[in-house]
């Protein structure tokens, strides 16, 4: 399987600079500052890639799950809201919450809300939100 990837530039301090970020597969390039991260200013932010990023495996995961139960989903609709809040001097991803509404036919909303917990707990990106191993490739100054 391929490494994904993606990008960032940063240009000035952390109140006035201002980035980019974009995915390696060029679906996505945009603007991000500290307004957009720490207050509602243009652009995006990283827990906004974070979020999206969970509420596409998770309903793939959802969908996945509900097929080899013999439930074919006809739609999954997923959100996801990922918390940034102060904790002191610093922030920190405190909470994500996650929302789902599908289309099953024939499913109870028992089984429904049994599927979408496994599928919570066992999405990858759910997983890598619990605790990854964080590796620092390569460090280097460019002159």
């Amino acid at each position: 399987m391929p490494a994904r990837k993606a990008n960032a530039v940063w240009t000035g301090n952390l109140k006035q600079g201002r980035g980019t970020m974009r995915l390696g597969s060029g679906a996505f390039e945009g603007p991000y500052s500290f307004t957009s991260r720490f207050e509602n200013g243009n652009g995006t932010n990283p827990e906004e890639l974070i979020a999206a990023a969970h509420a596409g495996c998770f309903s793939m995961a959802l969908a996945h799950l509900l097929s080899q139960k013999g439930h074919e989903p006809k739609e999954v609709k997923a959100t996801s809201d990922v918390h940034l809040e102060a904790k002191g001097a610093d922030f920190a991803i405190t909470t994500i919450d996650l929302e789902v509404k599908a289309t099953v036919p024939g499913l109870s909303d028992d089984e429904f809300r049994k599927y979408a917990e496994e599928a919570k707990n066992n999405c990858l990106v759910s997983k890598v939100l619990s605790g990854a191993e964080i590796r620092l490739r390569k460090a280097e100054l460019s002159k």
